[in-house]
């Protein structure tokens, strides 16, 4: 039988759930933004999700992802009698043939509209005004950046922006400022999540580099929103290099 209730702690498989199956979803993380409006039960965040609220509403399956959520939890809600999928990402194919795996056994009957036109808008996305090297910030206090196999590095260098950690040992480490600054980058790239960087918190730390500030939902989110990722992010990779 197909499930008919799903929690979802992942953001981006909210908005991918709730926008082609309306009325499967029963909760969602307290992160889970999008839809705006989306009216289901909230059950923690994506870390620390409320096990005995998930069990309590009696889905037919949890979806996670092996990098936001944790082990432990997995296990508690599995050990409660609970299925829970669990998804890969690290790479643009990996998220298109996801969505399509959490999406069929949540119960769609075909490929949403929404899935077709972000495979075509990564087809051919915007040409990259030449290449750049960057640093990539997703953290401050400690600094840390993208590394190695990360599905956000993926995007950015399809728009023509590799990042110097892209073979570090480790997915997300930890860099002192002083060596991000002497890394030599051509840019840095400074996403709205999982840490807010703005206009006035993080381009300082960076005196005489070119900044992009950029969507977090679009770099790092995998769902409806990667229609329109490629013109978003290019637009301010653009803006930042001029």
């Amino acid at each position: 039988m197909r499930p008919v209730r799903v929690v979802s702690l992942v953001p981006s498989l909210t908005e991918a759930v709730a926008v082609t199956l309306p009325g499967v979803l029963v909760g969602a993380t307290d992160w889970c933004s999008h839809p705006v409006g989306l009216d289901v039960v909230r059950i923690g965040g994506t870390k620390n999700p409320d096990v005995e609220r998930i069990v309590a509403l009696g889905p037919d399956l949890v979806i996670a992802n092996e990098e936001e959520n944790r082990v432990p939890d997995f296990d508690a809600l599995r050990a409660a009698g609970l299925e829970v999928l669990v998804t890969e990402v690290r790479t643009l194919p990996d998220a298109l043939a996801e969505l399509a795996r959490v999406l069929t056994v949540c119960g769609a009957a075909g490929r949403p509209r929404w899935l077709d036109e972000a495979a075509e808008a990564w087809a051919a996305p915007p040409a990259p005004a030449g290449r750049a090297t960057a640093v990539v910030p997703v953290w401050r206090r400690p600094w840390m950046v993208l590394g190695r196999d990360t599905f956000a590095g993926d995007l950015l260098a399809r728009l023509g922006v590799g990042h110097l950690y892209a073979g570090h040992a480790e997915r997300y480490p930890r860099v002192p400022l002083a060596d991000l600054r002497a890394a030599g980058p051509d840019l840095v790239v400074l996403p709205d999540e999982p840490y807010r960087f703005t206009a006035d918190d993080g381009p300082e730390a960076f005196p005489g580099l070119p900044c992009a500030l950029v969507s977090g939902r679009h770099l790092t989110w995998y769902g409806p929103s990667l229609a329109e990722a490629p013109r978003v992010l290019a637009g301010a990779l653009r803006a930042a290099r001029r």
